[in-house]
């Protein structure tokens, strides 16, 4: 299942195999990896749903106050040995969230649903659980992964590994991140599964709109393979009037220039709305898409796909809501025109129809047409800089600092 070990002397495997990563994922990029075993009549659907989990949690020092020589250990831990303190009750149940989808998704097809989430977990959290001893974790979610009658189910999405902000990130750090994550998820779940993790979940689902931020980033995506990423719908403009993406629920290409003039873009997959957990945690995108129906797109007939992602663990409605109405909507919504699908799915199902991603409609990070109204991509990042103090100048909302999803 996996060639590359999961620790190497004790700490997590987050880098050295570089070469083998990157072979793996560049070697399968053209290959669909949903398309072949879903059951989705995508022809025939008014329009589908998606939902993604965001999982983490931040390692601290413990045991003394010297830093260098305290121990690193997951937040989690700390809670479930301390859970008399605040709210640290809530381990238990969260050592029960990152598990239990590994459960819920075999469970569930085995009775003849087709169940659909995406998954981000991050590295921090992934070592954390690890370190605990949690291995009943691993076991459910490798069950969901890996297995053929299973994995259709479950995409993972990449992310960075220490849930590092991409706006506020130096770009070779972020480029780090981006490629521990892969390189220890491919120890963890193996180099097949890492074929399948096309989509990049940025952490707070932050997006620099500094034009050369903005670039490094998406380059750094490109460069590791990734073919889409998620972004928050309020952080992105319409390149011709500075204005708001109008088809949300349809995929859009993320067009970034630096000022060099050099250009990079990656597919954008919308997630509407604000950072509400109760939006997964009640299921709301299969409401809104059980109301809508097939839109148009380069002259094909397409259903648009509602997508969202929340904490997959914090709050009451995620902890207890959300199983009861996982399955609920699971259950009413397998095999008819309003399923649950992930977001390479879709894509794959969309490309099969003819559709090409230049056909799709274009984005560019917030207030950047501010930008290029005043500046000429590739007259340097000295002339930029000038531009964005003036803009500051004339208005005290224009900033650079990237948007989020709160």
């Amino acid at each position: 299942m996996s060639q590359l070990p999961e620790y190497v002397d004790g700490l997590p495997n987050i880098c050295g195999s570089e070469s083998l990563i990157e072979k793996t994922v560049r070697a399968s990029a053209d290959r669909p990896v949903f398309l072949p075993e879903s059951r989705v009549d995508f022809r025939s659907i008014r329009a589908a749903c998606a939902i993604a989990l965001h999982m983490h949690q931040p390692l601290i020092p413990a045991g003394g106050h010297d830093l260098q020589t305290a121990a690193i250990i997951s937040n989690l831990k700390y809670m479930m040995d301390n859970q008399g303190i605040g709210d640290n009750y809530n381990a238990p149940v969260f050592h029960w969230c990152y598990k239990r989808i590994g459960e819920f998704v075999p469970q569930l097809i085995s009775e003849g649903k087709e169940p659909r989430v995406m998954l981000e977990y991050s590295g921090t959290l992934f070592h954390g659980l690890r370190d605990m001893g949690l291995h009943d974790v691993f076991d459910a979610l490798k069950n969901a992964t890996c297995n053929p009658d299973f994995r259709r189910g479950v995409e993972w999405l990449g992310c960075p590994w220490g849930h590092a902000v991409a706006p506020s990130t130096p770009a070779q750090d972020f480029r780090l991140h981006v490629k521990a994550w892969q390189h220890h998820f491919a120890a963890i779940f193996g180099l097949e599964a890492l074929e399948r993790v096309r989509g990049f979940s940025p952490s707070e689902m932050a997006l620099p709109n500094h034009p050369d931020t903005a670039y490094d980033y998406i380059k750094t995506l490109v460069d590791c393979g990734y073919q889409w990423v998620m972004v928050q719908e309020h952080t992105v403009e319409r390149p011709e009037n500075g204005g708001g993406p109008e088809q949300k629920h349809l995929p859009h290409r993320l067009v970034c220039t630096n000022s060099k003039g050099e250009t990079v873009s990656i597919i954008a997959v919308i997630k509407t709305q604000g950072s509400d957990t109760k939006l997964v945690a009640q299921m709301q995108p299969y409401y809104e898409a059980k109301g809508l129906s097939r839109w148009e797109l380069a002259g094909k007939s397409v259903p648009p796909l509602v997508t969202q992602i929340a904490d997959g663990e914090n709050g009451g409605g995620m902890m207890n809501e959300f199983p009861g109405m996982f399955f609920q909507v699971i259950n009413e919504s397998s095999g008819t025109d309003v399923p649950m699908m992930n977001a390479t799915e879709y894509l794959e199902h969309l490309f099969a129809m003819g559709i090409k991603v230049d056909d799709l409609p274009a984005l560019q990070p917030s207030f950047q047409k501010r930008i290029w109204d005043r500046f000429k991509p590739g007259d340097g990042p000295e002339k930029l800089e000038e531009v964005i103090a003036g803009l500051k100048k004339e208005d005290s909302r224009f900033h650079m600092e990237g948007g989020s999803w709160t």
